[in-house]
C-alpha cells in the first residue's frame, strides 16, 4: 500500500486502485487556488503509475465538493480584466487544452484506466464538473447536484459544456445550466447526470473498482479510449481503430490470461 498527502487531497493506492480523496471537509471541499493545484497534481501523478488499473475519486466530510470557495469567487471579482477563468491566477493554458480550472476536471479523462466518482453531499458548480470528468458517478440518492453557476451570472467553465451535453444531451444540458436548478441523486440517475444510486457511494465505488481490476488492463485502456474518441471524429476513422485495437489485443498474454482465468474459475494474473 502506498499513501500521500497534500493539504488538500489524499491518495491511496492498494492492489491497484487509487483511492483519492478531496481533502478540505471544513469547507466543503471548496475550490480555492491550493485545492486546484492539489487535484490537477494527484491526476497528472496517477498518470504515470503503471500500479494503478482504477481510481476512485471522493470527498472527505459531509460532502464532494462544494464548488468554487467564497474568497474566491470575491478574488475573481476582484479580478474582471483577467482572461475569464475560474480564477486570475490559473488561467495560463501552458500549452494544454485546458487551463488549471478545466485541468481538474479533464485529467481524470487523460488518465488512461477508469475513473469512478463516488458523489455524496453537495457537488455544486465546479464540484459538479470534476464529478462529470470521471468515466462513472455513483451517488448517494440525497446528493445535490447543480449547474450554480447560474446563480452567480456564470458560466460553467470547467470542461461543463462539454461533459453535460455529452451526458445527458443538448436539451437537458441547456435547462441544468440555464437554471442552476438543484437535482437529487435520484433525479441525477433518471437524467443520466449520474449512473447508479448507493447508499454508500464510496463503498459502492470501491466495491465496483474491485470487479475492474479483475478486468484485462489493456481491454479497458482501449475501451476507454474508442469511447473517449467515438463522435468525434468520422465513423471510418473509429471502426478502423477499433479493428486495430482489436488485433492489438488478441493473443496476447493478458487476453489469454482473461480467457483462461474465467474459464478455470480463478482470480486473472494480468501483466
Amino acid at each position: 500500500m502506498l499513501a500521500t498527502m497534500s493539504d488538500r487531497t489524499s491518495i491511496t493506492i492498494a492492489d491497484g486502485i487509487a483511492d483519492v480523496r478531496l481533502n478540505r471537509p471544513d469547507k466543503v471541499n471548496a475550490l480555492d487556488g491550493a485545492m486546484f493545484q492539489a487535484i490537477a497534481d494527484a491526476g497528472e501523478r496517477l498518470k504515470g503509475d503503471p500500479s494503478v488499473r482504477v481510481v476512485v475519486l471522493s470527498g472527505e466530510g459531509r460532502g464532494f465538493c462544494a464548488g468554487l470557495d467564497f474568497s474566491s469567487f470575491q478574488a475573481m471579482a476582484g479580478d474582471a480584466g483577467g482572461d475569464g477563468g475560474s480564477l486570475g491566477a490559473i488561467g495560463d493554458t501552458s500549452g494544454r487544452i485546458t487551463h488549471l480550472g478545466q485541468q481538474v476536471a479533464w485529467v481524470w479523462q487523460e488518465i488512461e484506466v477508469p475513473v469512478i466518482a463516488a458523489v455524496h453531499g453537495p457537488a455544486l458548480g465546479g464540484g459538479l464538473q470534476i464529478a462529470l470528468g470521471a468515466d462513472i458517478r455513483i451517488v448517494a440518492p440525497d446528493a445535490k447536484l447543480s449547474v450554480l453557476e447560474a446563480r452567480w451570472g456564470l458560466i460553467p467553465d470547467m470542461t461543463g459544456t462539454v461533459m453535460l451535453r455529452t451526458l445527458v444531451g443538448l436539451e437537458r444540458a441547456k435547462e441544468l445550466t440555464f437554471t442552476g436548478r438543484m437535482v437529487s441523486g435520484t433525479e441525477a440517475v433518471a437524467i443520466g447526470l449520474a449512473t447508479q444510486l448507493a447508499d454508500d457511494p464510496r463503498a459502492a465505488a470501491m466495491d465496483l473498482a474491485a470487479d475492474l481490476v479483475g478486468k484485462s488492463p489493456d481491454a479497458l485502456k482501449h475501451a476507454k479510449r474508442l469511447l473517449n474518441l467515438s463522435g468525434t471524429r468520422p465513423v471510418a476513422e473509429q471502426l478502423a481503430d477499433e479493428r486495430f485495437a482489436m488485433g492489438s489485443l488478441i493473443g496476447t498474454p493478458n487476453q489469454v490470461e482473461a480467457t483462461m482465468a474465467y474459464f478455470e474459475k480463478r482470480a486473472p494474473k494480468y501483466t
